[in-house]
C-alpha cells in the first residue's frame, strides 16, 4: 500500500519596508498616547460641529433682534447677545469651520513652499542653498504677526488674504526644517548606494530622503494650525480679518472690546473657543512627538 505524501509549499511572506514598519510603530505608539487621545477627540469634535454647527445653530450669523441687544446668557441665548441681538453660540459655531478653513488652509500652503524649498536647497547645497537660506534668515528676522499685518494690510482685509498672510510668514520655518532633516539624510550612507546605482534625483529625494524628514514636519505641521489661528484672531482683532457679517472669532472679539464693562461674554466666549482650538492642536502636536521619538519620556 503506497502512501502519497503531499508538499505543502509555502510562500514566504514579504519583508515590509522600515518606513512602513516604522510608521506602524508610530501608530501603535500613538494611540496610546495619553496627550494624543485627549487632543485628537478634542479636535474630531471640534471637527463634528464644524460641519453641523450651521445645522444646529439656533439662528443665522445676521439675524438681527435689537430687542435683546447685549443679554448676558439665558436659557434662550446660552452664550448670550451681541450688539445686535445676534445669538453669540450660534455665530461661534458658523465661525468654526472658518477657523479650521483659516487653520488648515494657511499651513498647506506653507507646508507646501516651504517642504519643497527646504528639501531642495538641502539636496543641492551650494550658491542655491546660500541664496535661499538668506532669504528665509530676512523673512524670519520679523515677527510672524509683523509681517503677516504687513502683508495684510497691502493686500486688504478678507479670509483668502489672511490665509496668504498667515502663510507666508510661516513657511520660513517649515523650510529651515526640511533643509536640516535632508541635510542629516543626505550624508548617510545608503544615500550615495542609490546615487551609486543610477536612481534620478526625483527618485532619491521623494522615496529616499522626503520620507525620512516628516516626523519633525508632522510635528510643526500642528503646531502651526494653532499657531495660525491665534495670527489670524490677531489680525481680525485689528480690523484687519474677514469683513461684517463673517462670523470669524477673531473679528468677534474686536466687536467685544467696545462693550468689555457692558457686556463681557461677547468677549469671553469667542476668546474661550479659541482657547480651546489651539490647546486642542498643541496637545495632539505634543503626542505626535512623543509618538514620534520614544525616547523622550516625561
Amino acid at each position: 500500500m503506497s502512501q502519497n505524501t503531499s508538499v505543502q509549499k509555502t510562500t514566504p511572506k514579504k519583508a515590509q519596508s522600515p518606513f512602513i514598519r516604522n510608521w506602524k510603530a508610530f501608530l501603535k505608539r500613538l494611540v496610546t498616547n495619553n496627550s494624543a487621545i485627549i487632543g485628537g477627540s478634542l479636535i474630531i469634535i471640534l471637527a463634528i460641529l464644524a460641519i453641523i454647527g450651521p445645522n444646529i445653530a439656533s439662528e443665522g450669523i445676521n439675524q438681527h433682534d435689537y430687542t435683546k441687544q447685549l443679554l448676558g446668557p439665558t436659557a434662550e441665548n446660552w452664550f448670550g447677545t451681541d450688539q445686535y441681538g445676534r445669538d453669540i453660540l450660534s455665530r461661534i459655531l458658523h465661525g468654526m469651520s472658518t477657523t479650521f478653513i483659516i487653520g488648515f488652509g494657511s499651513v498647506a500652503i506653507a507646508a507646501s513652499v516651504g517642504i519643497t524649498i527646504g528639501v531642495i536647497s538641502g539636496y543641492y547645497g551650494g550658491i542655491i542653498d546660500t541664496i535661499v537660506m538668506r532669504i528665509m534668515d530676512i523673512l524670519l528676522a520679523f515677527p510672524s504677526i509683523v509681517l503677516a499685518l504687513a502683508i495684510v494690510a497691502t493686500l486688504g482685509s478678507g479670509l483668502e488674504n489672511i490665509i496668504l498672510a498667515i502663510a507666508v510668514s510661516s513657511f520660513p520655518v517649515f523650510a529651515r526644517i526640511a533643509r536640516g532633516s535632508t541635510l542629516a539624510v543626505r550624508k548617510l550612507e545608503y544615500i550615495d548606494a542609490v546615487r551609486a546605482l543610477g536612481a534620478s534625483d526625483g527618485r532619491i529625494i521623494f522615496k529616499h530622503i522626503l520620507p525620512n524628514t516628516l516626523s519633525p514636519l508632522i510635528v510643526q505641521t500642528t503646531l502651526s494650525i494653532a499657531t495660525g489661528v491665534l495670527a489670524a484672531a490677531g489680525l481680525s482683532f485689528l480690523g484687519l480679518g474677514a469683513p461684517e457679517p463673517s462670523p470669524e472669532w477673531g473679528s468677534m472679539l474686536n466687536d467685544g472690546r467696545n462693550y468689555m464693562y457692558q457686556a463681557p461674554h461677547m468677549t469671553y466666549f469667542p476668546g474661550l473657543a479659541i482657547v480651546l482650538f489651539v490647546i486642542a492642536f498643541n496637545i495632539f502636536g505634543d503626542g505626535i512627538r512623543d509618538a514620534l521619538d520614544p525616547k523622550l519620556k516625561r
